[in-house]
């Protein structure tokens, strides 16, 4: 009897990092996750802040050791054939945790089986497996060509970098500082309005503070496919996550996050699939002081979720930042109410 097959592709993603409150980092990870069945892999996996092995900031020859186990072309890291298909964006170590799955020839095909969480030399299938996951067959031809084209650079995600426009001093260097913090790259100017176009179209991303520049470099950035951040927040958590949300190049139906607005009554969000969103509000008084409040840490499932808010919360000039392990969202509250 034939197999019933798979599809199996690869597609760059993001493990968006973040600068927290309390000064800390969560680092930005861009990686290549696996596609199955024209469905990102992780998005199977609802709860989960992992990466793939097939990160973009790994040497050649690391990478190219990755990809000749999935081939099944170097012995499995872990006992039983298991291989780590996502671990711990952080530091990659076992013991964080780590998504791992038995690869295994058929013929000239290949099959992943047995996916589970674990956290050890060994894993206990009954009570860590993701049951209901694969088994997946795949057709060895397109299997193997989809890896072999990760390490002639077909498919590699490409790297994050930014331009921050306005003086050195203060906020910008901060900023800059802050994404560099967590992998994303970034450089000061504190005038773009005669740098060539060819130069800035190495960036993702722009920000300036200043107004006159913001109207001058808006028609710049557009012919060169910059995004570019036209109102950007006095918050630094908040800019970080402004340039995040500019820098992501995933087509719509990729996002697990679609949407995101905000009265003070209330915020509305929108979710493709499953998956943990967390919500912060940051709030500036009149002393120019931030006040940040977690609003939700949930696993939300798909559609439109309308979540009641504290206005007391959200008065005077405020913004809500919804994120998943793989996408951003930054909105401002609309018609805050200026008492402090």
């Amino acid at each position: 009897m034939s197999p019933v097959y798979a599809t199996f592709g690869l597609e760059p993603a993001t493990r968006v990092g973040a600068v927290l409150a309390d000064g800390g980092h969560q680092v930005h990870r861009d990686f290549v996750d696996f596609v199955v069945d024209g469905s990102p892999l992780l998005f199977r996996l609802a709860d989960l802040d992992a990466v793939s092995p097939l990160a973009s900031d790994l040497p050649p020859a690391v990478l190219d050791a990755q990809v000749r186990a999935l081939l099944l072309e170097d012995e499995p890291p872990l006992p039983g054939g298991r291989f780590v298909l996502y671990g711990c964006p952080e530091c990659a170590d076992l013991g964080c945790g780590a998504v791992t799955v038995v690869i295994e020839r058929d013929g000239d095909d290949y099959r992943w089986r047995d996916f589970a969480w674990q956290t050890g030399e060994h894993v206990d299938l009954d009570r860590d497996g993701y049951h209901g996951t694969g088994p997946f067959h795949f057709h060895g031809p397109a299997y193997r060509a989809a890896l072999n084209a990760l390490l002639d650079g077909a498919t590699a995600a490409l790297p994050r970098r930014v331009l921050l426009i306005g003086p050195r001093a203060g906020l910008l260097a901060k900023l800059a500082a802050a994404l560099r913090g967590i992998g994303i790259g970034a450089d000061v100017t504190p005038d773009a309005t005669d740098v060539p176009a060819g130069e800035l179209e190495q960036y993702g991303a722009a920000l300036t503070v200043s107004p006159t520049q913001r109207a001058a470099l808006g028609e710049t950035f557009a012919r060169t496919g910059t995004a570019f951040v036209d109102a950007p927040a006095p918050v630094l958590p908040v800019l970080v996550a402004q340039l995040q949300q500019a820098l992501d190049r995933t087509p719509a139906e990729r996002r697990r996050l679609t949407a995101l607005s905000a009265t003070p009554y209330a915020a509305e969000i929108d979710v493709s699939v499953p998956g943990r969103v967390q919500l912060t509000a940051y709030r500036v008084d009149r002393l120019r002081r931030t006040h940040v409040r977690t609003v939700l840490d949930a696993v939300l499932g798909p559609g439109r979720h309308r979540l009641p808010l504290d206005p007391r919360t959200v008065r005077g000039e405020a913004y809500l930042v919804a994120r998943t392990s793989g996408g951003v969202l930054v909105a401002a509250v609309r018609g805050a109410s200026a008492r402090d």
